[in-house]
């Protein structure tokens, strides 16, 4: 250590050990990099239970995951999001979560799905409750939409929870990520099976073992009935 940086440690050691005990809500950083003279920086901690940011420090508190939700989600829990949340690609992180369609609120129709996504520019979380309670549904890198052939890149995964998180990440097997038809949705491939399957009404949905994410069935059953769906976008 260059001898001014040791004069430097050895004065603020001596301060700070006359110092009374920091409040709760004040953080003292240090800093030093490439033996240049350490800096000492003080930092106001308020409190929060959702931040902007999705914060990776593991010995933080669980609150401090949470993104913010412009909206309720009536089927997310909050630790539904935070099991989520540390699974997201890190571009979406620091943008809070949008509800762009609800069966609750618009309907049970794949076309206004598609019609409310159509401005999104930013990947989607797809969250299914089926009949029998049970919650699953997928990440997508890109918002859901009518296309010609599969699109989506490796960061689409499915996922469900049953009741602990299962995440099914892109195997490499095949790149059959989406697939928007007028008439269903489909999520991974391979075979002639889908790894998540909706269809234009959104009411019906099917889940089997699929090439592209090598997952379990997301539901209990291979064919389900849907009771509500949420799309959140990154906003």
């Amino acid at each position: 250590m260059p001898l001014s940086a040791a004069l430097v440690s050895q004065k603020m050691i001596k301060n700070f050990g006359a110092m009374q005990a920091m409040p709760v809500n004040i953080r003292i950083l240090y800093f030093a990099k490439h033996c240049a003279e350490p800096y000492v920086e003080i930092v106001t901690v308020t409190e929060t239970k959702r931040c902007q940011s999705v914060c990776s420090s593991e010995d933080e508190e669980p609150e401090d995951l949470l993104p913010v939700l412009t909206d309720h989600s009536e089927l997310l829990e909050d630790s539904h999001i935070q099991r989520l949340c540390s699974h997201l690609p890190a571009r979406t992180q620091g943008y809070p979560w949008r509800l762009v369609y609800s069966t609750i609120m618009h309907g049970t129709s794949l076309k206004t799905l598609y019609r409310n996504l159509a401005l999104v520019d930013s990947p989607v979380i797809l969250v299914i409750k089926d009949m029998d309670k049970q919650v699953f549904g997928g990440f997508s890198s890109h918002p859901f939409r009518v296309s010609n052939r599969c699109y989506g890149t490796g960061e689409t995964f499915l996922y469900s929870f049953s009741p602990e998180l299962k995440v099914f990440h892109w195997s490499g097997a095949n790149s059959y990520f989406v697939k928007g038809h007028r008439d269903c949705l489909q999520m991974g491939g391979g075979g002639g099976l889908f790894g998540l399957w909706l269809d234009a009404d959104l009411n019906r949905g099917c889940s089997l073992a699929c090439d592209t994410f090598h997952n379990q069935p997301l539901s209990t059953k291979r064919d389900f009935m849907i009771q509500d769906l949420e799309v959140w976008a990154f906003h």
